[in-house]
């Protein structure tokens, strides 16, 4: 009964951010897609193939929130018929700035219908590598019960009060088959932080963004059972962090 008077709480919340914006309205609307995960399966759907494909049904943003929001160009810009393609090609490269060869990259592909609007969002499979297909929807699905930082504008979800999934955690050897060796690795007390730079290709960076182009990625392995546990990063300007054995179903909750 005051499932209402919440999503009315956080409507005010997300409007007086909005006007202390100066009239960055992209952010109502990236809110008023935040409020469709409420009722996930009524607003979105997913299908995985070789990507890993959030459909919108009925969606809010446009082309160029996202570009308000990232201050960053895709890669590549096609239009279609009916629509306009993005894409977000990411690149691994060493501690100055190369790009390692043989190129390891993924990608994150957008696609717009004739309005502008946002129709479909899919994950590359290197990109399936550090978010696992189960545990990326999971993580997705639990994003409307997720409390939004006004002033930090981050959104933290409590997972302790999620039901959680039957899904085994990546093997580190099949990680590192896929992303090859890592730029460095810090040993602590049970895991190993495995960290990997990938650089956006994109142009035209707006001044005091430039930071945004460079994926860090920190992939936590536990060192005994050599499970990948933790993944975080940053994704054209998207800050992910996602705790994967807080998702996962232990064998005492079977």
């Amino acid at each position: 009964m005051y499932a209402p008077y919440i999503k009315l709480l956080r409507l005010c919340l997300i409007i007086s951010l909005a006007v202390s914006l100066s009239g960055c309205f992209y952010w109502f609307r990236a809110y008023q897609t935040y409020l469709q995960m409420d009722d996930f399966d009524e607003h979105f759907s997913i299908t995985v193939t070789q990507d890993f494909t959030v459909h919108f049904k009925h969606p809010r943003l446009f082309n160029d929130d996202f570009i308000s929001l990232a201050k960053l160009q895709p890669s590549i810009k096609k239009q279609l018929k009916g629509g306009e393609f993005w894409q977000y090609i990411f690149r691994k490269i060493d501690q100055k700035g190369n790009t390692l060869l043989p190129e390891t990259k993924f990608s994150v592909d957008l696609q717009f219908n004739s309005d502008d609007k946002i129709i479909s969002c899919a994950f590359s499979p290197l990109f399936l590598m550090i978010a696992p297909p189960k545990f990326l929807e999971f993580s997705l699905r639990s994003l409307g019960s997720g409390e939004i930082n006004k002033e930090t504008r981050q959104l933290k979800v409590d997972t302790s009060q999620l039901d959680k999934i039957n899904a085994d955690l990546p093997l580190k050897s099949n990680v590192l088959a896929q992303l090859g060796e890592p730029l460095s690795i810090e040993h602590l007390e049970k895991n190993d932080i495995y960290m990997y730079h990938f650089q956006l290709d994109t142009h035209d960076i707006e001044s005091g963004y430039e930071d945004r182009a460079l994926s860090i990625i920190k992939l936590s392995f536990d060192r005994e059972t050599q499970e990948m546990v933790k993944m975080s990063g940053g994704f054209a300007g998207l800050k992910i962090a996602i705790n994967y054995r807080n998702y996962q179903k232990t064998a005492e909750s079977n």
